[in-house]
C-alpha cells in the first residue's frame, strides 16, 4: 500500500521504504555519504562529463558497451569491495584517474540503486555532505513549493547513521533557506536532531561504514566526505544520467 505524503519534507531512513511512497511530483535527493553519492558528486566536480548510475557488475558493463571506447571510466564496488577491473569506488581515489571530460558508469550496491529506484520523481538529485547547500540552494530557487523526499540509501535493507546525519543537514538548510514554517515528517526532526548532536567528521568517523573504512587505510576518504558543503555542484538524474545543472 502506497503512503501519500502529506508532509512538505520528509525522510526514508533506508531505501527499501521507497516502496511505501509515491514519488510522482515530488523533489528526491538520494543520499549514499559512504560513497556513492559523495563519489559521484566529487566525479562531477573533477570534470567528469556525466555519470550513470547501474545496479551491478553487468549493467555497468552493458552501459560501457553502448559508447566509444576511451571515452568511459567503470567505477564500483559489491558489498564494498572494488569490481574486480574496475575504477576504485570511493572519491579521492576515482579522481586519481582520468575522468576529465569522459563519462563515470558507477555500480555500487546501495546508493546507485537508490537513485535507479527513485527516478519516478519529479526531479531526482545526488546528494551528500559534500554538496547539500548547493542543492537546497538549487531547490530553493527552482522548487521552493515542491514537496521534498530525502532518501538515505542505507545498507543491506538496515538504516545508516551517516546517510540519516546527512538527511538532518539537509533538513536543517531547508529549513533556513526555505523556511522553519515547512511541515516537516517527525523522521526529518530527528534526522534534523541527530544533525544537531555532534560533527559529520565525528559521526563518520564513529559510524560502521566509517569504521571499516578506516580499517582499510582509507580515513583520508572518510574526511573527505565529511566536508560540509565543499562543492557547489547540482547532479541531477535525466533519462538515467546524472547531469550538473547550471547554478544561478
Amino acid at each position: 500500500m502506497l503512503v501519500r505524503l502529506n508532509h512538505k519534507v520528509h525522510v526514508l531512513f533506508r531505501r527499501q521504504d521507497l516502496d511505501m511512497v509515491k514519488l510522482e511530483g515530488k523533489i528526491v535527493v538520494v543520499l549514499d555519504v559512504l560513497f556513492a553519492t559523495s563519489t559521484m558528486i566529487a566525479a562531477l566536480a573533477g570534470g567528469a562529463s556525466e555519470v550513470i548510475p547501474t545496479l551491478n557488475e553487468d549493467h555497468a558493463r552493458e552501459q560501457a558497451r553502448n559508447l566509444p571506447a576511451g571515452s568511459y571510466v567503470l567505477a564500483g564496488e559489491l558489498f564494498a569491495d572494488t569490481i574486480a577491473g574496475f575504477a576504485p569506488p570511493t572519491p579521492l581515489a576515482l579522481l586519481e584517474h582520468d575522468i576529465k571530460d569522459r563519462t563515470l558508469i558507477y555500480a555500487t550496491t546501495n546508493g546507485t540503486v537508490a537513485l535507479k529506484e527513485s527516478a519516478g520523481g519529479a526531479h531526482v538529485f545526488a546528494g551528500a555532505l559534500l554538496n547539500a547547500d548547493a542543492v537546497v540552494r538549487h531547490i530553493a530557487q527552482r522548487h521552493p513549493d515542491s514537496t521534498i523526499l530525502v532518501v538515505c540509501s542505507g545498507s543491506m535493507g538496515n538504516p545508516n547513521l551517516e546517510d540519516m546525519y546527512g538527511a538532518g543537514y539537509f533538513v536543517e538548510l531547508i529549513a533556513r533557506e526555505i523556511g522553519e514554517n515547512r511541515d516537516f515528517s517527525d523522521a526529518a526532526w530527528a534526522a534534523r536532531a541527530l544533525y544537531r548532536s555532534e560533527s559529520a567528521e565525528s559521526v563518520l568517523q564513529r559510524c560502521r561504514v566509517g569504521q571499516m573504512m578506516q580499517g582499510r587505510g582509507l580515513t583520508h576518504e572518510v574526511k573527505y566526505a565529511a566536508q560540509l558543503g565543499a562543492l557547489d555542484v547540482v547532479p541531477k538524474l535525466i533519462d538515467g544520467r546524472l547531469m550538473p545543472v547550471a547554478l544561478a
